[in-house]
């Protein structure tokens, strides 16, 4: 063994000094309770103390992952009723909490879709995705042994039905899936979810659920409503934990019943008298993460179905309103990409403003001068100069409000001509080049 031979070259530093220079460091950070959070397609809501605080409870959080069954029966109660609510949430027969992220939850879910068919001997290779989908959906698929057809989208931004038609028609027993997201990434409802669901149905095949814009719907309808099979809800996205940053995260799965035997194991279960991981599924996937996956996500989720109840419809209600509200107050100041009511986010089109030597990326800059983090631009990528503004319903209208004076502001600003690339001027660093800070990272600086 090495040993040192020097003094650790460590400056004298009390306490106080110390705690000071953390508190420098955490202020130099942006987050929800910093400012207003408007990340279009991420749902990056504020996370109500309470949740910190249960997950907090020496029950939960000392609690050791290889106790016996008998041991953390209150771990697994908030497990199994955290199921049963999902179960009502999505219309699914089965729910699987064991993923760690949106995007593992979409992987677990297309194998339960590849072992579903493979079970059938029924080989299917193809999984048609929509245009404007996460990335994530074409990524989950492909590394499942899928090949990815992707169906454009109209003019109204929902998945063109004659297109998939020809695609079903060319691709036929071939076609294992369709992965959507409804709303979709452009905020929009597809209100031909149930003629494409009897489509694919009528095809053999399968439709999968991307839960990631969850945050819409929730007590208006379900997937299992829309005519889905396979779901997946990001838990730390709709129901408030925090995220972002690599995660913590927890993507569980939804089933239909048939689909239900493939789900991955271990499932929490209640034999009338005990809670229990069951192993016992022999068509299973299998394990799909360290033990059951994020515990601590699950309870943050659990306190928030809790505390809500069926007031869960409301925060979809205000989420919606409070897109529909910041959309058409802007609307003669920003090109809409698609005009018309939108769920809980909308999309605007930039392509006029970089005309006049502003682009998406420069006004995202602006907006961290005004302690408003950046909302996501260039996604979807069938709009260009796309910048997706989601408010959720966290926010009040005062805070709306302010959103759409400095929008307004920065459109002025454009209009004058005011050179918009030393922006941001206010932060703890200026604009960063961005290809070398992405090739090149440097974390210790």
């Amino acid at each position: 063994m090495e040993k040192r031979t020097s003094e650790i070259k460590l400056k004298d530093k009390t306490e106080l000094e110390i705690m000071r220079h953390y508190k420098e460091l955490s202020d130099k950070n942006f987050c929800i309770e910093k400012g207003f959070y408007p990340l279009g397609s991420c749902t990056m809501k504020y996370n109500p103390r309470i949740n910190e605080w249960t997950s907090k409870l020496e029950g939960f959080a000392n609690l050791h992952p290889n106790q016996e069954d008998s041991d953390c029966q209150g771990a697994l109660q908030i497990m199994y009723e955290l199921q049963n609510y999902l179960k009502i949430i999505t219309g699914m027969d089965a729910i699987c909490l064991q993923p760690c992220a949106g995007a593992h939850g979409e992987f677990s879910g297309m194998m339960v879709i590849k072992k579903y068919f493979e079970d059938k001997n029924d080989l299917r290779k193809k999984v048609i995705i929509p245009d404007n989908a996460h990335g994530t959906n074409p990524a989950s698929a492909a590394m499942c042994g899928f090949e990815v057809v992707e169906v454009k989208s109209n003019d109204k931004g929902l998945v063109d039905v004659d297109e998939l038609k020809k695609l079903v028609a060319e691709y036929s027993s071939d076609i294992a899936a369709i992965m959507m997201t409804n709303p979709n990434t452009l905020g929009l409802f597809d209100s031909n979810v149930l003629e494409i669901s009897d489509i694919m149905h009528k095809n053999g095949s399968l439709l999968y659920y991307d839960g990631a814009n969850f945050n819409a719907i929730m007590g208006h309808t379900n997937p299992r409503l829309m005519g889905f099979d396979v779901v997946h809800v990001n838990l730390h996205k709709t129901f408030s934990t925090p995220h972002a940053g690599g995660g913590p995260g927890a993507g569980p799965i939804g089933t239909t019943r048939e689909l239900a035997q493939f789900l991955p194991v271990p499932r929490v279960e209640f034999d009338g008298e005990k809670y229990i991981r069951n192993y016992n599924y022999p068509k299973s996937i299998g394990k799909v993460a360290t033990f059951f996956g994020n515990f601590n996500v699950m309870v943050k989720a659990y306190t928030y179905i809790r505390m809500l109840g069926k007031h869960l419809k409301n925060v979809s209600e205000d989420a919606v309103l409070a897109a529909n509200y910041i959309k058409e107050s802007l609307k003669n100041d920003y090109k809409i990409a698609f005009d018309t009511i939108c769920a809980h986010e909308f999309v605007i089109d930039n392509s006029d403003k970089k005309d006049l030597g502003t682009s998406t990326l420069d006004i995202a800059k602006r907006l961290m001068d005004e302690n408003i983090h950046p909302a996501t631009i260039y996604f979807p990528l069938i709009v260009h100069e796309a910048f997706m503004v989601e408010p959720t319903e966290s926010e009040t209208k005062a805070v709306l409000d302010n959103f759409i004076n400095v929008m307004k502001k920065i459109a002025l600003e454009i209009k004058d001509g005011v050179d918009f690339h030393e922006f941001p001027k206010n932060t703890p660093i200026s604009r960063a080049d961005e290809v070398l800070a992405a090739r090149h990272p440097d974390l210790k600086e």
